[in-house]
């Protein structure tokens, strides 16, 4: 089901969510259908969206959803950078679908996580993708791209096309 996605202003995106026990997986297989939806929906109304953060429809647990060629279901996500090479970026996010944000993210990461049998998984990204892990994983901490930016001039509206 097509869920509400919070918009930026709204407390809950602030919160610190917390982890999934392994006995409560079969609670959350409605929600990965749910992320599954919403990102859908977002996509076909903006011609944008990769991932989403299960934060961002008001869960507040340690879950991640990707859909690029196939559907990646992170839980309890830990995300490490690989090396201390940065690059600037334009971020932008469902929460605030009109607006981009100059920021500074590693270049590589790792990313460890159970999937949704409860078996450890890791990844390890480089570029676009180890960018948009580590947005991602910032909704898990209640931050948001607006909180890194690179400084007060980093913020941009999106044209219409």
């Amino acid at each position: 089901m097509e869920r509400n996605i919070l918009l930026l202003g709204n407390p809950k995106l602030y919160e610190v969510s917390t982890p999934i026990e392994k006995a409560d997986l079969p609670r959350f297989e409605p929600v990965v259908r749910d992320l599954h939806d919403t990102l859908l929906a977002f996509r076909k109304k903006y011609r944008a969206g990769r991932a989403i953060a299960a934060p961002q429809i008001g869960v507040q647990k340690r879950m991640l959803y990707m859909y690029i060629d196939a559907p990646v279901v992170f839980v309890n996500p830990v995300l490490e950078p690989v090396g201390d090479e940065k690059m600037e970026v334009m971020d932008d996010c469902m929460s605030f679908p009109h607006l981009l944000v100059r920021v500074q993210r590693y270049k590589k990461c790792k990313i460890t996580y159970r999937d949704m049998k409860w078996q450890k998984q890791e990844m390890v990204l480089e570029g676009d993708l180890s960018e948009l892990l580590q947005h991602e994983y910032d909704h898990l901490d209640g931050i948001l791209a607006t909180m890194r930016a690179v400084d007060t001039r980093s913020f941009y509206i999106k044209q219409e096309t």
